[in-house]
């Protein structure tokens, strides 16, 4: 499944809708937003899991990701 962490990222990035309704969650709760990764993930049919998705996404180093993150958990 590590693999589809990876492909639901670029499936997620190469879509605003996705990427707007994601950063509005993480806002509201950050939680909420990989559970919401997750459940996209099972609708794309690449699933899942919560840690993969946060071991991902802590692997990604590209700049647009970092601020993403530091927005959506409030600078902590």
């Amino acid at each position: 499944m590590g693999s589809n962490a990876a492909k639901l990222y670029q499936k997620i990035e190469a879509d605003p809708s996705y990427t707007k309704m994601l950063f509005r969650q993480a806002l509201q709760d950050p939680q909420g937003a990989v559970k919401a990764i997750c459940e996209i993930g099972e609708h794309l049919g690449l699933p899942v899991t919560e840690e993969e998705v946060k071991t991902y996404i802590s692997t990604l180093d590209d700049f647009e990701t970092k601020q993403w993150l530091i927005k959506a958990r409030g600078g902590l």
